[in-house]
């Protein structure tokens, strides 16, 4: 299926060869360039596109990028107008933008959320961009000015806009203009002076008129474009020039008109024929201009036009799509809106319409559909369009549809009903969701009394052109599948779908359960969806499975949710939803990584990347997939395999992205800003997952907020901690979730960190700790059981008790045993000093185990904060310890005090009577007796400890 976007409207029209030179106006647009936005404002003919198109060409070869978008009235929709901008801007800066687009889409979350992010990348940008937005009146709904108006105010210094319009837009320009940063162009000076309609007349149109009749024809034309080219094309040829230049007087519609129609006039019957008839198409292709006329030349005609310069717009560098200049077009139709009668152009519309669907174009068949004044067989298009575009994710779009329906046929359509349910619940909108589904469930229960098949009327010559095309054909229209009546029982384009329809109604039930946090019905309506659903329907039967899946996680069964998800993946297969795979594999791998199990969550992914590898066009949910990898390898203290990661996802762009991956993305970069000492840039990303977040019907498992709290405590932040915890309203006394268990461990750490703080004490930490680790243990989520037990080690090796070095260090064995087969190091290694005497500790005692060793290296390495908030020196300048661990052996003292000396390993090794090798190990156990690993920081350290 083709894509929704038009790719002719990103293009930035092309400025004919010998257009007029206007320097007057590229002066007054280059100054606006320097401004935050220039408006240019005027009724339609003034040139305003021409004028910007051809001002751009000389500024673009000075190295300013420019971004172009021509609207048209379909844009008034904030996720259609937004989705074009973003694209437009990538398209001029590749790499703006990344990750965005599905939340466009999804409208679900705020424009000014969507919006930062792209604008902070622009405000990186080392060369100015001009982003012009022409035709805006046609999208100046105030849907789209909200975001607009964010966009203004928060437009970075590289970036221009430039909006040309017919009216002015409502925008806050009386806010602009007072501050100096708005430019005008107006009709005033859009107008052609004396000189410069003279020099178009004469030099640009070859009319040779003498002064008189150049002065005379642009006082009675004030001026516009449009009269003076259309006065250029009516002058050609004739005699009586001053007659005709006197002949016609008035406002400028009068003369519009009046030239349009000399014009006309004055082309041969076929060619005038061709201009009315293709005048109800937004766009021109030899093909389609065939299927509405007729005839067979019509690439032949559309050349023509283009080289007579007749009102129409290159669209494409091959010269094969094109569009009547609007305001000529507009002509074109009331013309022919006048001669032919409603029927006509209804016909026409129709045969557009059915070129459109043969083409796989939904959208523009639709629509045509629609002016065509047939519902029904929109309807019927709708339907048949509606899975795949639920497969590619264009929600939007099927809503768009439907709501453009009359109701009254919407209801009597259980699969065209159902669809937009499904569309508007992928959007997030609930409201009124249950009433479609009971109204489908009641026309299905009378299916059979009142139905009828029949062919509406496809075999009728609805457009009176006598070739029997008026709904038949194989895009749904009349092609004796439908069913329908004229007593109100349902109508259906493919009889087959109704068989899938009592599944995918339970199925819907089942998802709108999980919306409104009723877990055990979720459960029960994706059990009936699988028992309901057509033994082919594999799509319902996955996404039953998958609900069920998302109740079980949310819920803390881990392997309950895993087995169904795995369901719901091997059910997408066999539908061929390979992109949906990707978004399953996803789940299956955070499922695995809450379980500890990360080597596992790799090969999911890694398995998923292999299954898009084998399909071609396969992108979508990709970059997820890599920002997946990039945090296993995070976890395991690979920061540069997790920046490679990273960037790629960050390559693959915005479309390679599900809903949650701008969010989940910054999380992880974030970490790797901190990792380098960037924790301003890693607050600002954590800032903006928080605004960007979509959860979908996710469970929201590891809240951002919480992450941010975590940050601020590791580098000694305990206020933005503890205010954090008071707003999520958390106490020790708290009944225990999987959903919280995330925020609930981000409370331990504060409490550990709190010395003394209102209801909070240091001591309260320990028995939270053992009620955590309980639940954790009993939901199998290993991730949480070895981050606990750390924080045990921590609390006990602290609290100063007797024996309390021994339990840490038993403690942390038992964390370090759980943790080494999945290659567990950030959940260790995040926690610098605090951890790095424990970790020696255990390294000197097991000297067979490399795990605690390099472990411990890793804490040195990573040189991070000690998480607790109290304020504590990088693990590389670690602070005094309070008490060794392991003491050091009388021997062990001996080497110690010889290390430092100025004495070589083989002097000090012959002083004391060893081999080199004997010396290297006293040496290995005093550096994991002391938690470092090289002889300055073993000196270092047993000086503070009054050891020499």
């Amino acid at each position: 299926m083709a894509s929704p976007l038009i790719e002719t409207k990103l293009y930035r029209p092309r400025t004919r060869p010998g257009v007029l030179a206007r320097p007057r106006l590229g002066e007054l647009l280059s100054r606006g360039a320097r401004s935050r936005m220039t408006l240019v404002s005027a009724p339609a003919g003034f040139g305003k596109t021409t004028v910007v198109a051809e001002w751009l060409r000389g500024v673009a070869r000075g190295g300013r990028g420019v971004a172009w978008l021509s609207l048209d009235a379909r844009d008034g929709r904030p996720a259609s107008f937004w989705t074009y901008v973003v694209t437009a801007l990538e398209r001029a800066v590749p790499g703006v933008g990344t990750g965005v687009l599905p939340l466009v889409q999804s409208e679900r979350t705020p424009i000014e959320s969507v919006l930062t992010p792209v604008l902070n990348e622009l405000a990186a940008l080392d060369h100015p961009l001009d982003l012009v937005l022409d035709d805006y009146h046609l999208a100046d709904t105030p849907d789209v000015r909200t975001g607009m108006t964010f966009l203004l105010d928060h437009l970075p210094p590289p970036v221009h806009l430039v909006i040309c319009t017919r009216a002015d837009p409502a925008l806050p320009l009386a806010r602009l203009r007072a501050r100096g940063e708005l430019v005008e162009l107006r009709a005033a000076d859009l107008r052609f002076t004396p000189g410069e309609a003279a020099t178009y007349l004469n030099d640009a149109a070859g009319l040779n008129l003498t002064a008189r009749d150049v002065e005379a024809l642009e006082q009675r034309t004030e001026g516009w474009i449009a009269a003076l080219q259309l006065a250029a094309l009516s002058l050609r040829g004739r005699e009586d020039v001053s007659g005709f230049i006197a002949g016609f007087a008035g406002d400028d519609r009068y003369v519009l008109d009046y030239l349009v129609e000399e014009v006309l006039g004055r082309q041969d019957d076929d060619l005038r024929d061709f201009l009315l008839r293709t005048s109800v198409l937004t766009r021109l292709h030899g093909p389609l201009c065939d299927a509405v006329t007729g005839r067979g030349d019509s690439r032949a005609m559309l050349e023509v036009l283009d080289r007579a310069n007749l009102f129409v717009v290159r669209l494409d560098d091959r010269r094969r799509w094109y569009r009547y200049h609007h305001l000529f077009a507009d002509v074109l139709r009331t013309h022919l809106a006048d001669e032919q009668g409603p029927g006509e152009v209804q016909g026409l519309h129709r045969r557009a319409s059915r070129w459109y669907a043969d083409a796989g174009e939904p959208v523009a068949a639709v629509g045509h559909a629609l002016e065509a004044g047939d519902p029904d067989r929109a309807a019927d298009l709708v339907e048949r369009a509606i899975p795949a575009l639920q497969r590619d994710r264009q929600e939007a779009t099927i809503c768009g549809w439907i709501k453009d329906l009359p109701d009254a046929v919407v209801r009597v359509r259980p699969v065209l009903a159902v669809g937009l349910v499904g569309a508007l619940m992928t959007r997030g909108e609930f409201e009124g969701v249950a009433e479609r589904l009971d109204e489908a469930e009641r026309l299905l229960a009378g299916d059979g009394d009142g139905d009828r098949d029949g062919d509406r009327d496809g075999d009728r010559d609805r457009d009176g052109d006598g070739d029997g095309d008026g709904g038949g054909g194989g895009d749904g229209g009349g092609d004796g599948d439908e069913q329908g009546s004229a007593d109100g029982a349902l109508v259906v384009a493919d009889r087959s779908a109704l068989a899938r329809l009592p599944g995918a109604i339970e199925m819907y039930r089942s998802a709108l359960a999980l919306a409104q946090g009723d877990p055990f019905a979720t459960l029960v309506h994706a059990h009936r969806a699988i028992e309901r659903a057509a033994a082919d329907d594999h799509v319902v039967q996955a996404a039953a499975s998958a609900l069920s899946g998302l109740a079980s996680w949310g819920g803390g069964d881990l392997n309950a949710a895993h087995a169904a998800y795995s369901a719901a993946v091997e059910g997408l297969l066999r539908a061929g939803y390979v992109a949906d795979v990707l978004g399953c594999s996803i789940t299956l791998a955070d499922i695995r990584v809450t379980q500890g199990r990360l080597t596992d969550a790799q090969r999911t992914y890694e398995r998923a990347l292999r299954l898009a590898a084998g399909e071609p066009g396969i992108l979508r949910g990709t970059a997820d997939v890599h920002a997946g990898l990039g945090q296993i390898a995070w976890e395991r203290g690979d920061a540069v395999a997790a920046a490679g990661h990273l960037q790629r996802a960050r390559d693959l762009g915005e479309r390679a992205g599900l809903p949650q991956h701008p969010y989940r993305w910054r999380v992880t970069k974030a970490h790797l800003l901190e990792a380098r000492g960037d924790r301003a840039g890693a607050l600002d990303l954590i800032e903006e997952a928080e605004r960007v977040y979509t959860g979908d019907l996710s469970p929201n498992v590891r809240p951002v907020p919480a992450t941010r709290a975590r940050m601020h405590l590791r580098h000694g932040d305990l206020d933005e901690a503890l205010d954090w915890a008071r707003r999520q309203n958390l106490t020790t006394d708290d009944t225990l979730s999987y959903v919280r268990e995330y925020e609930h461990i981000t409370l331990a750490r504060i409490l550990l960190a709190a010395d003394r703080s209102p209801g909070l004490g240091f001591g309260a930490a320990a028995p939270f700790l053992g009620r955590l680790l309980t639940s954790a243990e009993a939901g199998g989520r290993l991730s949480s059981v070895i981050e606990i037990l750390v924080l045990q080690a921590i609390d006990h090796y602290g609290d100063g008790a007797p024996g309390g070095s021994d339990t840490a260090v038993a403690v942390l064995e038992r964390a370090l045993t759980l943790a080494e087969p999945h290659g567990h190091v950030r959940v260790f290694a995040d926690e610098g000093s605090r951890i790095a005497a424990l970790l020696a500790a255990v390294a000197g005692r097991r000297l067979e185990w490399p795990y605690p060793r390099r472990l411990l290296e890793a804490v040195h390495r990573v040189g991070a904060p000690a998480d607790g908030g109290a304020g504590e020196r990088p693990a590389a300048d670690p602070s005094p310890l309070v008490e060794l661990v392991e003491p050091l052996s009388e021997r062990e003292r001996e080497v110690l005090r010889l290390l430092a000396g100025d004495l070589g390993g083989p002097d000090i090794a012959r002083l004391l009577h060893v081999s080199v090798n004997t010396l290297r190990t006293h040496t290995r156990h005093i550096y994991a007796k002391l938690g470092v690993t090289n002889r300055r920081e073993a000196v270092r350290a047993a000086g503070r400890l009054d050891l020499i």
